[in-house]
């Protein structure tokens, strides 16, 4: 698998629950001998043989066969090991419906599991597609600050501070110079306290945090900045100052806008670039941008398609359906919300969903057939949220069609 690919992958797994302790985890790390692995399992179909519960020791054993089948299938462990995920992920109490996934990570293994449980085990898959590219924001002003990070191409907020700094206005009986001394009191505290919440929170990051981006729309920022507020571990990744027009959540994604020469190795930048090239194509009407599913997939099909650009949240799926009445299958590509509300051509009972297609993946594997680069686009941004609502899916082509 790609890494995008995994990812997309651990995400989906992380929703699956069993109904008992019946999904089986196992994990064989690189250069491990599989042959081994295999004799485990075959001693574990025999410990699920005492299971007490007759349900939980059927589906176990179902599952546990299911995984020593698949295994004749390898002479030797592929180079970088493998993950099988195999179990009952029917939601139906008494219905069986053992399905089973095996993953090679674009990264070798180290770890090996035998696990029976609820949920499946995917924290060494996660470790392998963790952000490695983290940057820290810290948006200042005399009123309020925000923490946040971009990993990748997202932005999250960490934490949001409110302070107790006045404004400059007249304090009865006190005179200016007492004021004004309060004031910058206040500040300073409040400046420490970011500072050190700002710096416990990027610290955990480790290695991870690439840089740091001050920002905010008055002189605080540059204050911040240049004080002894944040550790000086996480004070020498400051990459430079921004200013920007507001705080809170707007205030972040506006920093990294604002640091966009900064930042141009990050992945968010790079996007947008692409996106920038994309909307301008469409805008001059050269005949080189293609958006919506089914003419972008024409385009790709025809060796048309340059460049792949598919939204992160791609909603379009493909799907079998049957009648709930008189059983008329028939398969619609559409997005799972539309299934909800579709009617049986024949009979107008309501449709049901008997089967989905990871149409993304089939998307993407053409388009590496066809020596189509991909780019996967998140909605982070106002042109990714545009990008979305135009579909999310479309590209630049080679030449006009």
């Amino acid at each position: 698998m790609e890494e995008e690919e995994l990812r997309e992958f651990v995400e989906n797994m992380e929703k699956i629950r069993g109904r008992h302790t019946e999904l089986v985890t196992v994990y064989v790390p690189a250069g491990y001998n599989i042959n081994k692995v295999a004799e485990q399992i075959k001693n574990e179909q025999s410990t699920a043989s005492n299971i007490k519960s007759k349900t939980v020791r059927k589906n176990v054993l179902a599952a546990l066969e299911k995984i020593s089948q698949h295994l004749k299938n390898y002479r030797q462990t592929p180079q970088n090991g493998i993950a099988i995920f195999c179990g009952n992920i029917s939601e139906k109490e008494g219905q069986s419906d053992i399905e089973l996934w095996a993953v090679e990570p674009p990264e070798p293994l180290r770890q090996r599991l035998y696990r029976c449980d609820q949920t499946f085990i995917i924290d060494p898959l996660k470790e392998l597609v963790r952000e490695r590219e983290i940057y820290g924001i810290v948006v200042i002003d005399k009123s309020d600050a925000d923490i946040g990070v971009l990993k990748g191409k997202h932005i999250t907020k960490i934490k949001h501070f409110d302070s107790l700094v006045p404004g400059k206005t007249e304090a009865g009986g006190w005179s200016q110079a007492r004021y004004a001394r309060v004031r910058e009191g206040l500040l300073n505290d409040f400046m420490k306290q970011v500072g050190r919440i700002a710096s416990q929170k990027f610290m955990e990051f480790g290695n991870d945090l690439l840089g740091v981006i001050i920002a905010g729309p008055g002189p605080v920022k540059e204050i911040f900045a240049d004080g002894d507020f944040l550790q000086y571990e996480i004070k020498n990744k400051i990459l430079g100052i921004v200013s920007i027009s507001y705080s809170g959540d707007y205030g972040l994604h506006e920093a990294i806008e604002r640091a966009e020469d900064i930042l141009k190795d990050a992945s968010i930048t790079k996007e947008k670039k692409i996106l920038d090239r994309f909307f301008t194509e469409l805008r001059k009407d050269t005949g080189l941008a293609v958006y919506g599913f089914k003419e972008t997939v024409k385009a790709l099909e025809e060796g048309r398609l340059d460049i792949l650009m598919i939204s992160e949240r791609f909603e379009f799926k493909k799907f079998s359906l049957r009648c709930t009445e008189c059983e008329n299958s028939i398969e619609k590509i559409m997005k799972e919300k539309q299934v909800r509300v579709l009617k049986c051509p024949k009979c107008g009972a309501s449709m049901e969903i008997d089967k989905v297609y990871d149409l993304k993946k089939h998307i993407m594997d053409e388009a590496m057939n066809f020596g189509t680069e991909t780019k996967t686009i998140s909605d982070e941004t106002n042109e990714g949220t545009q990008f979305k609502e135009l579909g999310g899916i479309g590209g630049i082509l080679r030449f006009k069609s």
